[in-house]
């Protein structure tokens, strides 16, 4: 009874069912057992040193007692299993969660980076069909990494530092004008694994606000730092933009590549940004 009881009653709150249906069935199967057990002697036989002997105690309330210990190790025990139970529901829940939002940031990432990518290609196919042809072999290798590697959880980081360069790269064949852009990193382990499309949004929110097509004045500076246990990235750009640069219009939005980094890397990464004349994004993420 009491394994249906606990989650029918107890788990829901139904404090007051629960015991009502728990306490008469214990008192019942008290009286039951000291009734049909064996009974010990009418007389006891008198010692012969000290007194007569101490009441012994009534079989009803050993009885009792003993039930009641029983009773209350089997809702403990319940208790424990049903919270395992819930635990790993829960955790199963949140991990399904996860993959689902990720999924969807995904989804935005990628047409927006297309549609920024034809646009360029548009643009300069006006003015040098040459570049053309390889802005669009730049194209096909950015695609390949936003379709098929990224839909791995982990990837290389030289594969994000690949399409960074192809990045910029086609943003500068779009136009024979010198931009005062900057990429340095310096990395240890090309090989160490991150997870994909981290960087790319906060360097597409620099090239959206800097104004970079505007004035020699603006200008965007990208640096990448990796160590054994870290990874440093910088992005800052000139911030001319009418709009706030987390506008999230033509764009996935800063606050949705935030969301992605609470989920990816929990407890392991800071993320800085700042808004004076100058936009910056610090990120710093510990790896394993």
């Amino acid at each position: 009874m009491i394994y249906y009881a606990v989650p029918m009653f107890l788990f829901k709150k139904k404090y007051l069912l629960f015991f009502v249906s728990t306490i008469p069935l214990i008192l019942i199967a008290a009286l039951v057992t000291s009734e049909i057990g064996p009974q010990p002697p009418a007389h006891l036989p008198r010692l012969e040193i000290g007194g007569p002997p101490k009441n012994l105690p009534s079989r009803f309330f050993v009885n009792l007692l003993i039930l009641s210990i029983s009773c209350v190790s089997a809702v403990l025990l319940e208790t424990f299993i049903y919270a395992q139970q819930n635990e790993k529901a829960i955790a199963f829940a949140k991990a399904e969660l996860m993959e689902s939002e990720l999924k969807f940031l995904k989804m935005q990432i990628n047409p927006h980076f297309l549609f920024n990518a034809l646009n360029n290609i548009y643009a300069l196919s006006v003015i040098n069909s040459e570049k053309t042809q390889e802005s669009i072999s730049t194209l096909s290798e950015m695609l390949r990494y936003v379709i098929y590697d990224c839909e791995q959880p982990k990837v290389p980081l030289k594969k994000e530092l690949n399409y960074i360069i192809n990045y910029i790269e086609l943003f500068k064949l779009k136009s024979s004008k010198n931009f005062n852009i900057s990429f340095t990193k310096n990395v240890i382990d090309e090989n160490v694994i991150v997870a994909p499309m981290l960087f790319i949004p906060y360097i597409e929110n620099a090239f959206k606000h800097s104004g970079i097509e505007k004035g020699r004045d603006n200008f965007i500076s990208i640096s990448l730092t990796q160590s054994e246990k870290k990874i440093e990235f910088i992005v800052e750009n000139s911030n001319l933009s009418s709009q706030s640069p987390t506008d999230t219009q033509g764009g996935i939005g800063l606050p949705n590549v935030q969301k992605r980094l609470e989920i990816l890397y929990p407890n392991k990464h800071i993320l800085e940004i700042s808004r004076l004349n100058v936009f910056k994004v610090y990120l710093k993420l510990f790896i394993e």
